[in-house]
């Protein structure tokens, strides 16, 4: 109905006798509910109150609210999941409220106890002979060697191994003096092989995870060997994945490639090589004499290790405080630790 039929009505209501307007609110109502009236019987449908439609319209505005309510609380939910689940897993940020995050998986790093070494007494003079300055060689540090840590269970596997060298017939001792515990290092208790470039070699029986190697090369008097080159393998022939751990060899005069590591001065400590767990049964450590002469010398070597079914699967170990003292130390794989103990006897050089 138009403006002008709703005017037209009015005259023609005032016209037949309705007397004065009602309020506005009222005529406004009025007028609604004949217009619908109207309306309907245009239709052919039966005029009359429809209270129930009015309410029946206003329910479904608040269901249609609530229903785009849930929605946007859902795609936020949506939204919030894939930022802080990218590809179906965990990530650690800002979000703020929420569905709780899922609980971290994998290991957890255990802690790692301290390599326990008992060293000889030092009792030869500590000034180097016939050394000259060199920066090849660290600088000498008397100061205690940095805590270096081991896992659990960690043994010297090269106890009473086996001993083979590229000298089968050493000038002083016996190869087996290598790996018998016994590192006084007084007369008749070290190797002695020949001159230029030799090696020794010692046979773990089995494939091991190595954290640490200790070698004393002589400590009657403080001295330098040259080409120190420590390397492990898995066959006697140093084919087969053989990694080195130790090269000192800076001009390559042994024909084992350049090292990166500097020459260190022996002393009773012997020096302490972050093997960072790597795996194998055979290792070998060449020389290339020393500063006092062209002997190569050996009182003990220790090989700080677990067989390979005992090691964890955890990665090489973490490094520590580099070594003044001229250790390079390292932490191993994460695993229940405890300690190692390492019994040293007591020099007895004057």
């Amino acid at each position: 109905m138009c403006a002008e039929d709703k005017t037209d009505n009015l005259s023609t209501l005032l016209k037949n006798g309705y007397g004065a307007p009602p309020p506005r609110e009222e005529f406004v109502r009025d007028l609604g509910e004949r217009m619908r009236m109207a309306y309907d019987e245009h239709r052919g449908t039966p005029a009359g109150p429809q209270p129930q439609r009015v309410s029946a319209i206003r329910w479904s505005w608040v269901a249609a609210a609530a229903a785009a309510a849930a929605v946007v609380l859902l795609v936020a939910g949506g939204v919030t999941w894939t930022l802080t689940h990218p590809g179906g897993g965990t990530q650690s940020g800002g979000r703020v409220g929420g569905l709780p995050e899922a609980e971290p998986t994998g290991t957890i790093e255990e802690p790692l106890v301290p390599l326990d070494l008992k060293l000889p007494r030092a009792v030869v003079d500590r000034t180097p002979k016939n050394l000259k300055p060199s920066p090849q060689v660290e600088p000498y540090s008397d100061k205690p060697r940095p805590v270096f840590r081991v896992p659990a269970g960690t043994t010297n596997v090269a106890l009473g191994k086996p001993v083979t060298a590229s000298d089968a017939i050493p000038i002083i001792g016996e190869l087996k003096f290598l790996t018998d515990g016994d590192k006084e290092g007084v007369d008749g208790c070290y190797v002695e092989l020949g001159p230029r470039t030799q090696w020794v070699q010692i046979d773990l029986k089995e494939a091991c995870a190595i954290y640490a190697i200790l070698v004393w090369h002589y400590h009657g008097e403080m001295r330098v060997y040259h080409d120190t080159v420590i390397q492990v393998a898995d066959d006697p022939d140093f084919i087969d994945n053989v990694k080195t751990v130790f090269n000192n060899d800076f001009d390559n005069s042994s024909g084992l490639g350049v090292g990166n590591d500097l020459e260190y001065i022996d002393d009773y400590r012997g020096r302490l090589i972050d093997a960072k767990g790597v795996a194998g049964r055979y290792v070998r450590l060449y020389s290339r004499g020393n500063s006092s002469d062209d002997q190569n010398h050996y009182i003990e070597v220790e090989v700080y290790g677990k067989p390979v079914g005992e090691a964890p699967a955890a990665a090489p170990a973490a490094k520590p405080a580099a070594d003044k003292g001229g250790a390079q130390s390292s932490a191993a794989p994460a695993e229940q630790m405890a300690p190692l103990t390492v019994k040293t006897p007591h020099a007895v050089f004057n």
